[in-house]
């Protein structure tokens, strides 16, 4: 399953530019005016790892499958979105079910584009939005509250999620994201938490969306954001979405060579999704047959068994073994076969832990 990453920020920031940019789908309105983007945008895209082209270069299978990440446009949030103002709340529940929250900031002027404001504020305009998740997440959780009320009188066992709710309701009330709970390795947070998939719990992505001047060198809109994201422990990406959407049509050599020539070594693509899986504490591990090498999500820490239900749950159920070879060693020798002989292909059982770029052959029996 695609890992989600839902696009937020305010109208005309260049959310669905971003979006554009980084699915090459070219299917999100972009215009000049607020609210042009009014149902969420959605596209699934592969995860890019030049490993996996690697193998399939070495391999030559019938068919290359990359992992892959849907990205979510919602429209842009205004303040009072949790009050109904603006569009972008019919939308929220459309990012709960998403694993990171990237924020469009604007970090450029421009008098010809549409601001919310006299001017871009990155501090308040990232305020605004986070305000109106916090917002949203306290709705829900007095509904929740309610329900818990009744619910808890059958069940004594939900009395600590009660416990928590309350917790965060007063936290949410003053102004405090649910992602600085204290404890958030409690069992009734765990539980609270994945069933009411708290926006302002999520990891998040803030993204600077700068002018062509600013790609290399940052202006102070950008080194505020960059100073927000480290007081929020969040991870941070500066892109120009604009550029990289006029770039959709060139091939990969070519844009990467346009981007290198600015001083970048990574599209916008790479980088936000290089960072989500950082920021989720995720790898990628690799399988092939005669027909496919495919490229697998898991997360770090991770066992064999796990790894192998990501492929079927049969594959977990009845796991026997894995015969792993790691990715640079399976290069090396130039596959499988040369890695057995040279004794580089480990057999593992069920405590090995999978390391990222392993390639892997589960075996199993149900």
């Amino acid at each position: 399953m695609a890992v989600g990453i839902g696009i937020v920020g305010l109208p005309n920031v260049g959310k669905s530019t971003t979006f554009n940019a980084l699915t090459k789908a070219q299917n999100a309105d972009a215009a000049n005016y607020p609210f042009c983007t009014i149902e969420p945008n959605k596209a699934v895209v592969p995860v890019p790892d030049v490993r996996v082209d690697q193998l399939a270069e070495l391999l030559k299978p019938e068919k290359v499958i990359h992992a892959t990440v849907e990205f979510i446009d919602i429209a842009g949030l205004v303040k009072g979105a949790s009050r109904g103002e603006g569009l972008g709340n019919q939308f929220l529940a459309n990012i709960r079910e998403t694993a990171v929250i990237v924020h469009v900031v604007r970090c450029f002027d421009d008098e010809n584009v549409v601001h919310v404001s006299a001017k871009p504020d990155p501090r308040s305009d990232i305020e605004v939005i986070n305000t109106e998740l916090m917002l949203a997440d306290l709705q829900q959780l007095e509904r929740k509250l309610d329900k818990l009320l009744h619910e808890v009188k059958g069940d004594k066992r939900l009395v600590a999620v009660q416990e928590v709710a309350l917790a965060l309701q007063e936290q949410l009330g003053r102004g405090i994201p649910v992602a600085a709970y204290p404890d958030r390795s409690n069992e009734a947070f765990k539980v609270l938490n994945k069933e009411m998939r708290f926006l302002s719990g999520k990891k998040v992505i803030y993204v600077a969306n700068v002018d062509e001047d600013h790609l290399a060198a940052d202006n102070d809109y950008v080194r505020e954001v960059q100073h927000i994201a480290g007081e929020h422990d969040a991870e941070f990406v500066k892109l120009c979405a604009k550029l990289e959407q006029d770039m959709a049509g060139l091939s990969d050599e070519e844009r990467l060579e346009f981007l290198e020539s600015m001083g970048i070594h990574e599209t916008g693509l790479d980088q936000v999704i290089h960072t989500g899986y950082h920021a989720l504490g995720l790898i990628s591990f690799f399988t092939h047959n005669a027909t496919e090498v495919r490229a697998w999500t898991v997360r770090s820490g991770a066992k064999a068994p796990e790894a192998a239900g990501v492929i079927h749950t049969d594959f977990e159920r009845g796991f026997i073994r894995a015969e792993v070879i790691p990715f640079d060693t399976y290069m090396r020798l130039g596959g499988e076969a040369a890695a057995r002989s040279a004794g580089e292909l480990r057999v593992e059982g069920r405590d090995y832990v999978v390391h990222d770029g392993d390639v892997i052959h589960f075996r199993f029996n149900v």
